[in-house]
């Protein structure tokens, strides 16, 4: 059996066929239909990732995710993928803003949503029963200290607050230090494939992770822009 999932989700009929459907993939998944459920079956089953509706009567799915990043522990960092109305970027933006690791907008087909999680846990490091080992160093960069075995982030020994998403992103920029990377590159690098053109979600996480390592996020030293093409993690820190 894969890693316990839990999906909140107010339409009884979607959740049943995702439950169904993730279920014939090997995943156990349990059915939260709104945010105040959601809330008290995550305390209870401990999942590895959270399939959130966004739009919920009562709890949205905005501040369910808010409440999930402010548990303390590992708890604050289980992956979220948001489900959001179909082509509104403004709900995926505030999203992933608040901490959510992917989104998928409605309608979707049960296979995406199946590669997506698998890519997540995967990102996670999370595989089932079985648990992955890592001999990787520690980057250095400066004060700055990425484990990718531990998947921690310090910066002169603070801890920082990413999520799983943004730490992979972190990683792969930081394995092609010095090398000028578009959006896509750097979606790809961590997705495995290529993006919607036009899809401006890495400036959000660019910027969160910024807020995050940098001493000063409106003027940073560690991720930099290059403007008309993407970003380049400086290979040279303080």
């Amino acid at each position: 059996m894969n890693a316990p999932l839990l999906m909140i989700e107010d339409d009884s009929r979607l959740a049943q066929m995702v439950v169904e459907y993730l279920g014939q993939s090997g995943f156990e998944v349990t059915h939260a239909s709104d945010g105040e459920a959601g809330l008290e079956q995550f305390q209870l089953i401990q999942p590895q990732l959270v399939i959130l509706d966004l739009m919920m009567p009562g709890i949205d799915g905005l501040e369910v995710c808010r409440r999930i990043r402010s548990l303390p522990g590992d708890a604050a960092r289980v992956p979220v993928l948001m489900l959001t109305a179909k082509g509104d970027p403004m709900d995926r933006i505030i999203g992933l803003e608040l901490g959510a690791d992917d989104y998928l907008p409605k309608p979707f087909e049960p296979r995406e949503l199946l590669a997506r999680v698998r890519a997540v846990l995967r990102r996670r490091g999370d595989t089932g029963n079985t648990t992955v080992s890592r001999t990787t160093p520690v980057l250095r960069f400066g004060s700055l200290d990425i484990d990718r075995d531990a998947r921690t982030v310090q910066v002169a020994g603070q801890p920082c607050e990413l999520t799983s998403y943004q730490f992979d992103l972190l990683v792969a920029m930081a394995e092609r230090a010095g090398r000028v990377l578009t959006r896509d590159q750097i979606m790809e690098a961590v997705r495995g494939r290529e993006l919607e053109a036009f899809d401006r979600s890495i400036d959000v996480h660019i910027g969160r992770i910024r807020n995050a390592i940098e001493t000063d996020s409106k003027d940073p030293k560690r991720i930099l822009t290059v403007r008309g093409v993407g970003y380049v993690f400086a290979k040279q820190q303080e």
